[in-house]
Protein backbone atom coordinates (compact mmCIF):
# COMPACT_ATOMS: atom_id res chain seq x y z
CA UNK A 1 0.00 0.00 0.00
CA UNK A 2 2.87 2.34 0.82
CA UNK A 3 4.58 1.51 -2.50
CA UNK A 4 1.36 2.23 -4.36
CA UNK A 5 1.01 5.56 -2.58
CA UNK A 6 4.61 6.45 -3.36
CA UNK A 7 4.08 5.48 -6.99
CA UNK A 8 0.98 7.68 -7.18
CA UNK A 9 2.96 10.61 -5.80
CA UNK A 10 5.77 10.09 -8.32
CA UNK A 11 3.45 9.73 -11.34
CA UNK A 12 1.22 12.61 -10.29
CA UNK A 13 4.18 14.92 -9.77
CA UNK A 14 5.75 14.02 -13.12
CA UNK A 15 2.41 14.32 -14.90
CA UNK A 16 1.60 17.74 -13.39
CA UNK A 17 5.00 19.07 -14.38
CA UNK A 18 4.67 17.78 -17.94
CA UNK A 19 1.08 18.85 -18.48
CA UNK A 20 1.34 22.31 -16.96
CA UNK A 21 4.37 23.08 -19.14
CA UNK A 22 2.48 22.29 -22.33
CA UNK A 23 -0.86 23.06 -23.95
CA UNK A 24 -3.82 20.80 -23.23
CA UNK A 25 -3.97 19.82 -26.89
CA UNK A 26 -0.55 18.17 -26.52
CA UNK A 27 -2.06 15.71 -24.05
CA UNK A 28 -4.98 14.95 -26.38
CA UNK A 29 -3.55 14.66 -29.89
CA UNK A 30 -0.45 13.29 -31.59
CA UNK A 31 -1.17 14.76 -35.03
CA UNK A 32 -2.12 18.13 -36.46
CA UNK A 33 -4.58 16.38 -38.71
CA UNK A 34 -8.12 15.45 -37.76
CA UNK A 35 -8.23 12.44 -40.07
CA UNK A 36 -5.34 10.38 -41.38
CA UNK A 37 -4.95 9.72 -45.10
CA UNK A 38 -5.65 6.02 -44.71
CA UNK A 39 -9.21 6.87 -43.68
CA UNK A 40 -10.01 9.12 -46.62
CA UNK A 41 -7.61 7.92 -49.32
CA UNK A 42 -4.72 9.62 -51.04
CA UNK A 43 -6.86 12.52 -52.30
CA UNK A 44 -8.06 13.56 -48.82
CA UNK A 45 -8.13 17.29 -48.06
CA UNK A 46 -6.71 18.21 -44.68
CA UNK A 47 -7.45 21.43 -42.83
CA UNK A 48 -4.22 21.53 -40.85
CA UNK A 49 -4.29 25.28 -40.45
CA UNK A 50 -7.84 25.11 -39.06
CA UNK A 51 -6.62 23.14 -36.03
CA UNK A 52 -4.80 24.31 -32.96
CA UNK A 53 -1.21 23.39 -33.76
CA UNK A 54 0.52 20.97 -31.40
CA UNK A 55 4.24 21.18 -30.67
CA UNK A 56 4.78 17.99 -28.65
CA UNK A 57 1.82 15.61 -28.79
CA UNK A 58 0.49 12.95 -26.42
CA UNK A 59 3.10 10.30 -27.22
CA UNK A 60 6.07 12.59 -26.61
CA UNK A 61 4.39 13.99 -23.51
CA UNK A 62 3.98 10.52 -22.00
CA UNK A 63 7.64 9.77 -22.70
CA UNK A 64 8.59 12.93 -20.81
CA UNK A 65 6.44 11.84 -17.84
CA UNK A 66 8.04 8.39 -17.93
CA UNK A 67 11.59 9.75 -18.01
CA UNK A 68 10.97 12.03 -15.04
CA UNK A 69 9.19 9.30 -13.06
CA UNK A 70 12.02 6.81 -13.75
CA UNK A 71 14.46 9.22 -12.07
CA UNK A 72 12.41 9.44 -8.86
CA UNK A 73 11.19 5.85 -8.55
CA UNK A 74 14.44 3.93 -7.87
CA UNK A 75 14.90 5.57 -4.44
CA UNK A 76 11.79 3.65 -3.34
CA UNK A 77 12.91 0.41 -4.97
CA UNK A 78 10.41 0.82 -7.83
CA UNK A 79 11.15 0.42 -11.55
CA UNK A 80 8.65 2.16 -13.85
CA UNK A 81 8.42 0.51 -17.28
CA UNK A 82 5.74 2.55 -19.02
CA UNK A 83 3.30 5.41 -18.52
CA UNK A 84 0.13 6.06 -20.52
CA UNK A 85 -2.42 8.86 -20.37
CA UNK A 86 -5.79 7.19 -19.81
CA UNK A 87 -7.89 10.34 -19.66
CA UNK A 88 -7.66 14.07 -19.05
CA UNK A 89 -10.03 15.32 -16.36
CA UNK A 90 -10.76 18.82 -15.04
CA UNK A 91 -13.28 20.45 -12.76
CA UNK A 92 -16.63 21.03 -14.41
CA UNK A 93 -16.12 24.73 -15.28
CA UNK A 94 -12.77 24.05 -16.93
CA UNK A 95 -14.10 20.89 -18.60
CA UNK A 96 -16.98 22.81 -20.21
CA UNK A 97 -14.54 25.40 -21.56
CA UNK A 98 -12.39 22.61 -22.96
CA UNK A 99 -15.43 21.08 -24.68
CA UNK A 100 -16.41 24.47 -26.13
CA UNK A 101 -12.88 24.93 -27.41
CA UNK A 102 -12.88 21.48 -29.02
CA UNK A 103 -16.25 22.17 -30.67
CA UNK A 104 -15.04 25.51 -32.02
CA UNK A 105 -11.90 23.84 -33.35
CA UNK A 106 -13.89 21.20 -35.21
CA UNK A 107 -16.22 23.85 -36.62
CA UNK A 108 -13.22 25.74 -37.99
CA UNK A 109 -11.92 22.55 -39.56
CA UNK A 110 -15.35 21.73 -41.04
CA UNK A 111 -15.61 25.22 -42.51
CA UNK A 112 -12.18 24.80 -44.03
CA UNK A 113 -13.23 21.48 -45.58
CA UNK A 114 -16.35 23.11 -47.03
CA UNK A 115 -14.38 26.04 -48.39
CA UNK A 116 -11.83 23.77 -50.05
CA UNK A 117 -14.62 21.56 -51.41
CA UNK A 118 -16.44 24.55 -52.89
CA UNK A 119 -13.20 25.78 -54.44
CA UNK A 120 -12.57 22.36 -55.97
CA UNK A 121 -16.16 22.22 -57.24
CA UNK A 122 -15.79 25.64 -58.89
CA UNK A 123 -12.51 24.55 -60.46
CA UNK A 124 -14.10 21.39 -61.89
CA UNK A 125 -17.14 23.33 -63.14
CA UNK A 126 -14.87 25.85 -64.85
CA UNK A 127 -12.88 23.09 -66.51
CA UNK A 128 -16.06 21.34 -67.67
CA UNK A 129 -17.40 24.62 -69.08
CA UNK A 130 -14.13 25.24 -70.91
CA UNK A 131 -14.08 21.75 -72.39
CA UNK A 132 -17.75 22.04 -73.39
CA UNK A 133 -17.05 25.29 -75.25
CA UNK A 134 -14.12 23.67 -77.03
CA UNK A 135 -16.25 20.67 -78.03
CA UNK A 136 -19.10 22.94 -79.20
CA UNK A 137 -16.71 25.15 -81.16
CA UNK A 138 -15.08 22.16 -82.83
CA UNK A 139 -18.48 20.63 -83.67
CA UNK A 140 -19.65 23.94 -85.16
CA UNK A 141 -16.47 24.23 -87.20
CA UNK A 142 -16.90 20.71 -88.56
CA UNK A 143 -20.58 21.32 -89.29
CA UNK A 144 -19.77 24.50 -91.19
CA UNK A 145 -17.15 22.60 -93.13
CA UNK A 146 -19.72 19.96 -94.12
CA UNK A 147 -22.25 22.65 -95.10
CA UNK A 148 -19.63 24.49 -97.14
CA UNK A 149 -18.61 21.31 -98.93
CA UNK A 150 -22.27 20.45 -99.65
CA UNK A 151 -22.91 23.97 -101.00
CA UNK A 152 -19.86 23.70 -103.24
CA UNK A 153 -21.03 20.34 -104.58
CA UNK A 154 -24.52 21.72 -105.17
CA UNK A 155 -23.10 24.67 -107.09
CA UNK A 156 -21.00 22.31 -109.21
CA UNK A 157 -24.09 20.19 -109.95
CA UNK A 158 -26.12 23.27 -110.88
CA UNK A 159 -23.33 24.54 -113.07
CA UNK A 160 -23.00 21.19 -114.80
CA UNK A 161 -26.77 21.00 -115.37
CA UNK A 162 -26.82 24.52 -116.75
CA UNK A 163 -24.00 23.77 -119.15
CA UNK A 164 -25.82 20.66 -120.39
CA UNK A 165 -29.15 22.37 -121.13
CA UNK A 166 -29.52 26.04 -120.11
CA UNK A 167 -33.17 26.15 -121.16
CA UNK A 168 -34.15 23.10 -119.10
CA UNK A 169 -32.15 24.38 -116.12
CA UNK A 170 -33.99 27.72 -116.32
CA UNK A 171 -37.28 25.82 -116.45
CA UNK A 172 -36.45 23.79 -113.33
CA UNK A 173 -35.36 26.85 -111.38
CA UNK A 174 -38.61 28.61 -112.34
CA UNK A 175 -40.63 25.65 -111.11
CA UNK A 176 -38.71 25.74 -107.83
CA UNK A 177 -39.58 29.41 -107.53
CA UNK A 178 -43.26 28.62 -108.14
CA UNK A 179 -43.18 26.01 -105.40
CA UNK A 180 -41.60 28.37 -102.86
CA UNK A 181 -43.77 31.41 -103.57
CA UNK A 182 -47.21 30.22 -104.72
CA UNK A 183 -49.91 28.40 -102.77
CA UNK A 184 -53.65 27.91 -103.14
CA UNK A 185 -54.44 31.39 -101.82
CA UNK A 186 -51.96 33.28 -104.01
CA UNK A 187 -52.97 35.85 -106.60
CA UNK A 188 -50.41 36.47 -109.35
CA UNK A 189 -50.22 39.52 -111.62
CA UNK A 190 -47.79 38.95 -114.49
CA UNK A 191 -46.52 40.94 -117.42
CA UNK A 192 -46.42 39.26 -120.81
CA UNK A 193 -42.61 39.32 -120.90
CA UNK A 194 -42.01 37.64 -117.52
CA UNK A 195 -40.58 34.15 -117.21
CA UNK A 196 -43.54 33.18 -115.06
CA UNK A 197 -45.94 34.10 -117.83
CA UNK A 198 -43.83 32.42 -120.49
CA UNK A 199 -43.82 29.07 -118.78
CA UNK A 200 -47.44 29.26 -117.68
CA UNK A 201 -48.45 30.11 -121.22
CA UNK A 202 -46.34 27.22 -122.48
CA UNK A 203 -48.09 24.84 -120.11
CA UNK A 204 -51.48 26.13 -121.32
CA UNK A 205 -50.50 25.58 -124.99
CA UNK A 206 -49.34 22.05 -124.14
CA UNK A 207 -52.72 21.23 -122.67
Amino acid sequence: MSAHSRLDDIINSATRDAVTNHLLVDAVRDSNRILESKELGEDAIFADEALEHIEVGRQQLTRAILEKAKVLAPQYGIEIVDVRIKRVNYVEDVRNKVYDRMIAERKRAAEKYRSEGQGKSAEISGQVGKELKQITSEAYRQAQGVVGKADAEAINIYAHAYSQDPEFYSFLKTLETYQRTIDGNSTIILTTDSDYYKYLKGLGSAN
